[in-house]
């Protein structure tokens, strides 16, 4: 099971499912998805309540045996919405964390929203040192960011200001490779062209969904 949160979270996931397989894809309607996505920018609803509740039970009713929260963003309160979840939780910081000890890196830079930066995205990667942009390059990052997460399209502009600030840190600041801390980011890169190794957790996550699917 998939539940969508993110403007291009849902093209990253509507590929998991491989064909002829017993695994069933559920998504929420457009009206519970509406619900749990005011939930990230309304705080004044917790997010965690609210996916539980609106989600959640839907999804469980559909026959849903598992729940991923196929956004960077809706991660911020990942360990309470495992603690709390009706479902087994396919958690995208876990599967990041597995995949950096895989590859054996030992610093790392990231990319995405000021608090995924400023948070290391939100202090669950723990195997790694992971080093922001500083000053103005992870201002100019954010604010590209949210310009292309909202409209859903990335700009000649938006991609040299990641592609500058990744280089930039691979350069410096020392590290072994640039993670994309962002669902919308890949829309920007593409590691064949890039100076530099990618942890696209996105497409980490996607691909253990589709692991699971397959089993």
């Amino acid at each position: 099971m998939v539940q969508a949160v993110g403007p291009n979270s849902r093209d990253s996931s509507a590929g998991v499912r491989p064909p002829r397989t017993r695994s069933t894809i559920c998504r929420l309607n457009s009206g519970v998805y509406r619900t749990v996505f005011s939930a990230i920018v309304n705080p004044s609803k917790p997010y965690v309540e609210v996916s539980t509740q609106a989600g959640q039970l839907h999804l469980a009713a559909a026959g849903a045996e598992c729940v991923a929260i196929t956004s960077v963003a809706g991660h911020f309160c990942i360990d309470a919405f495992k603690a709390s979840s009706v479902l087994p939780v396919v958690d995208m910081i876990s599967e990041v964390n597995r995949v950096i000890e895989q590859r054996a890196f030992e610093r790392i830079g990231i990319l995405g929203t000021r608090t995924v930066m400023e948070t290391r995205l939100y202090g669950g990667v723990s195997c790694v040192e992971v080093v922001p942009p500083s000053g103005q390059d992870l201002e100019d990052v954010h604010q590209a960011y949210v310009a292309m997460a909202a409209s859903g399209i990335v700009t000649e502009a938006q991609s040299a200001v990641f592609a500058a600030v990744g280089k930039q840190l691979f350069k410096e600041s020392g590290v072994e490779a640039i993670m994309l801390g962002g669902t919308d980011l890949a829309l920007a890169f593409n590691e064949r062209g890039t100076e530099f190794p990618l942890i696209d957790c996105a497409g980490i996550h996607a691909d253990a969904i589709a692991k699971l699917a397959t089993t």
